[in-house]
């Protein structure tokens, strides 16, 4: 009995084996950030660098690899951190950030902005500004940026107006969400795109299916809730500043090749600034091109570890451990055929809320799960763009909702309101969830021999 129960033992640790990296650096990533939160620090999640979290998580992975030599042991983690997906990943964020440094510069988000709200009706506030922010994240490819641009703009309409303030910011996060969801720049999508194999053009359709009713539902449940009285006055726009953003969506839809775009959209914004700001040379050009740069450096070094860290996971045979767990969930849940393909999506979209929740970061969530959903949706028949999809929608929801995320925190302190009191406004977040799991449920109801049986 003593052998049975040590043989048990030995397998459970030899499942988790290749996962304890990850666990650590999840653990540290969270248990830091709770530590910060019960001392009352703002921001408590993120005052800990991602990367430097990881670094721990990478000497524990190289100490339990199976490989004798040093030097074997690092073969796989820079195999994987200089892996075709992650460079080109990497390189995507670079421009991404390159492209919201100059345009922002040129005056094209306040022009933004602007606009939107000089064409808002009396009594529409609530729609308009999760219309505005959901068009503005939508271009700039952040959430962050979006809310950061507008928390001001959204708190001086709550001192003019005295609507309530919850549902006003909770609009503001839950458009900042639909268009960080579904940018063609936003990291997410680089992020989902990327480590699914998909084309950005495929994913963005694929993904408006589901976004956009959510998206009108909420539309429609602002419109219904209580108007305000009072006049908010918007600032002056220019037409022109826009362009880049029409540059960059129009090449993107197009299906042009990522680079070209946001090479295109990086000279179109550089152009622009160049007429409308006084003495815009072209160091100042390659200046805002730089700090662009700087601003995605976290995530760029963080893609890479992330990379190195599946790849070893992957030749310690993680991720057929992780499939064979995929494999029992939907033969457990989906004996019928008609729900095997639900409860498959069901198990990608679980696998990066859970993963979300506990790194309190969607990008980080996403780089995680990346080459496990890949692998088991290529198995079960998904489509590339699908499973990216729903990566980066649940990641979003997920982000949008939990009160220690950095999207809720940034808006609670520039409001002063309570996270959690937030969470429960964000009803874009809600309904996107709702949305999309109608739609898993009666997709597998109409293509019922869509998946072959495992």
């Amino acid at each position: 009995m003593p052998l049975l129960k040590s043989m048990r033992y030995k397998n459970s640790m030899n499942y988790l084996k290749p996962f304890l990296p990850l666990m650590l650096f999840v653990a540290l990533f969270l248990g830091i950030g709770v530590y910060f939160h019960l001392q009352g620090v703002e921001f408590a999640f993120y005052q800990i660098p991602a990367p430097v979290a990881a670094i721990p998580a990478i000497i524990l992975a190289l100490w339990l690899s199976s490989e004798r030599s040093f030097e074997n042991k690092l073969s796989p983690l820079i195999k994987g951190m200089g892996e075709s997906n992650v460079i080109t990943m990497c390189l995507i964020y670079l421009l991404a950030g390159a492209f919201s440094s100059v345009v922002k510069a040129s005056g094209g988000v306040e022009s933004a902005v602007n606009l939107g709200l000089h064409f808002t009706p009396d009594g529409f506030l609530l729609p308009a500004l999760f219309l505005i922010s959901s068009l503005l994240s939508l271009a700039m490819g952040t959430s962050m940026g979006t809310i950061s641009a507008l928390g001001p703009i959204a708190l001086g309409i709550y001192e003019q107006t005295g609507i309530d303030q919850l549902a006003l910011f909770g609009s503001l996060v839950g458009g900042a969400m639909f268009g960080d969801n579904l940018s063609f720049i936003s990291d997410t999508t680089i992020a989902a795109t990327r480590t699914q194999g998909a084309r950005m053009k495929d994913k963005f359709h694929e993904n408006l299916k589901l976004a956009l009713p959510a998206a009108i539902l909420t539309i429609i449940l602002l419109v219904l809730a209580p108007k305000t009285v009072g006049q908010f006055q918007a600032g002056s726009y220019n037409y022109p500043q826009l362009l880049p953003y029409a540059v960059l969506l129009f090449l993107a839809l197009l299906g042009i090749n990522v680079f070209i775009v946001l090479f295109a959209g990086i000279i179109c914004a550089g152009l622009t600034a160049s007429a409308y700001l006084d003495g815009f040379t072209f160091q100042y050009f390659a200046k805002l091109i730089f700090d662009g740069f700087k601003d995605m450096q976290e995530i760029f070094i963080l893609s890479m570890m992330m990379g190195g860290l599946g790849q070893m996971m992957k030749e310690e045979k993680g991720i057929e451990i992780l499939q064979n767990g995929l494999k029992r969930f939907t033969e457990f849940f989906g004996e019928h055929s008609r729900f095997k393909s639900f409860f498959t999506e069901l198990s990608l979209a679980i696998s990066v809320t859970l993963t979300n929740l506990a790194v309190a970061n969607n990008t980080v969530a996403i780089l995680i799960c990346g080459d496990f959903i890949r692998e088991a949706s290529r198995k079960e028949k998904i489509p590339a763009a699908r499973s990216a999809s729903i990566l980066d929608i649940f990641s979003c929801i997920t982000q949008g909702l939990i009160p220690y995320g950095a999207q809720i925190l940034l808006a609670s302190q520039l409001a002063k309101i309570n996270p959690l009191d937030l969470t429960r406004n964000v009803t874009y977040c809600y309904l996107l969830a709702l949305v999309v799991l109608i739609n898993m449920a009666f997709k597998s109801l109409k293509t019922q021999t869509h998946y072959p049986n495992l």
